[in-house]
């Protein structure tokens, strides 16, 4: 197998990237053809990307706040997952 995990930068350019790159490890990961050692190497490379979108994701929250706060709607209200929308996944 190729070893695209070693040649991406450390950073992906943008959250898209850095997603697009998590899911291709996830299924080559899942394919389960790798070698022990490339399956380790691929997991530290998503555990790099998801810390990674994870920040991305916590910055654009700050901005949404900063914007709302800006506009004097001052609270936002976490998002709660209904039983239907956990029905669209499956």
């Amino acid at each position: 197998m190729s070893k695209k995990s070693a040649s991406k930068d450390p950073n992906p350019e943008n959250f898209e990237a850095g997603l697009q790159e998590l899911e291709s490890l996830i299924e080559r990961m899942e394919g389960g053809e790798q070698t022990l050692e490339q399956a380790l190497k691929d997991f530290e490379r998503g555990v790099e990307l998801t810390r990674t979108c994870q920040q991305a994701l916590q910055g654009a929250e700050q901005k949404v706040q900063i914007l709302l706060q800006k506009q004097g709607k001052e609270t936002l209200v976490p998002f709660e997952e209904s039983a239907s929308d956990e029905n669209l996944e499956t």
